[in-house]
């Protein structure tokens, strides 16, 4: 199976947290935190439709302007998601730039910015550069158990976590995962080709079997109509989606760890921060952050398939295997 989220930690285990998705066949990506995005080209930049933002320390933060600056013109609407003051931090960071002449972009781009609040709701204001980016205050949303966003293909969770200021961890999961075998492809007389995404998209969306979509026919360019039951049964397999989740700058004490379990229970990749060595404990403590052992054991609460930490301090530069090998030692499985 060739997973849909093909992601990629920016900046390494030890830059600023940046977690860059793509999403496989769909020319679009997600973006978990804002750190130093630098190293991110602006065509993939280009390809973000929604950000993740886990609070506004300057290192998850920082990005925003790269990102903004990058995106002027475009036609895509961006969405940006964050803790409590999300709003009004981005409203701030757009009224620090002046904008007499942003009409001239051939295209208004079009900014909305949300904030989960203590209650668990979502509030919302859109930003335009039609506009200059004056606010526009929203109607609320309810998130639901946390939930952020909610597409066909894949959903985006959150919890709330303590930083000793409100931060946001997420989890990504995919529906359901449709692998293709090719081979049967070719013994129904067609062939792979952009048809098979509207495919996945009807199954996606609930389609019957007796739904018709036009493949293409083998060899050419001929087009053959044949029905979803007809590739269900013969050429496409589905399965349970992928799961990702994303944990970073939490305070190491039970209710984070129940909120972490939880909302990153049975992840195919974690992602969770692993700032200190357990010796450093009592640092890890003053600064609300988790060490790698504690990581560990968390991701194997979870029951996690694999552990990806990250976030270690520039104290260890040169002693990252001694931060690997303590989150493995607690976590007990496959560290990347």
């Amino acid at each position: 199976m060739r997973p849909i989220f093909q992601p990629r930690l920016v900046n390494g285990p030890f830059g600023d947290p940046a977690l860059f998705v793509d999403i496989l066949f769909e020319r679009r990506a997600l973006l978990f935190d804002l750190g130093d995005i630098a190293a991110v080209p602006p065509r993939k930049l280009l390809r973000t439709s929604h950000v993740f933002v886990s609070h506004a320390h300057m290192d998850h933060f920082v990005g925003f302007d790269r990102l903004l600056r990058t995106c002027l013109g475009r036609h895509r609407p961006l969405a940006l998601y964050g803790p409590e003051r999300f709003i009004e931090q981005v409203e701030h960071k757009l009224a620090a730039f002046t904008w007499n002449l942003v009409e001239n972009y051939a295209a208004d781009l079009e900014l909305t910015a949300h904030e989960v609040t203590a209650e668990g709701g979502l509030r919302r204001a859109s930003f335009n550069s039609r506009e200059r980016f004056a606010r526009r205050d929203l109607a609320p949303l309810a998130t639901g158990h946390g939930r952020l966003l909610v597409e066909p293909a894949f959903e985006v969770r959150c919890a709330v976590l303590d930083h000793r200021t409100p931060c946001l961890a997420f989890a990504v999961q995919e529906a359901v995962h449709v692998n293709v075998w090719r081979n049967r492809l070719a013994d129904l007389g067609i062939e792979p080709g952009p048809w098979l995404r509207e495919a996945k998209h009807a199954i996606l969306a609930g389609a019957g079997d007796d739904t018709v979509v036009v493949a293409r026919a083998l060899g050419g360019d001929a087009q053959r109509p044949i029905t979803l039951g007809t590739l269900r049964s013969q050429a496409l397999q589905v399965v349970p989606g992928q799961k990702l989740a994303y944990v970073t700058d939490a305070a190491h004490h039970a209710g984070n760890v129940q909120r972490i379990v939880e909302l990153a229970e049975a992840a195919d990749l974690f992602f969770i921060e692993s700032t200190f060595l357990d010796a450093d404990a009592a640092d890890a403590t003053r600064k609300a952050h988790l060490t790698a052992r504690q990581a560990g054991a968390i991701a194997a609460a979870a029951r996690a398939s694999v552990l990806v930490p990250f976030h270690f301090s520039p104290r260890y530069a040169g002693r990252e295997d001694e931060l690997r090998a303590e989150a493995q030692a607690a976590f007990g499985g496959i560290v990347a």
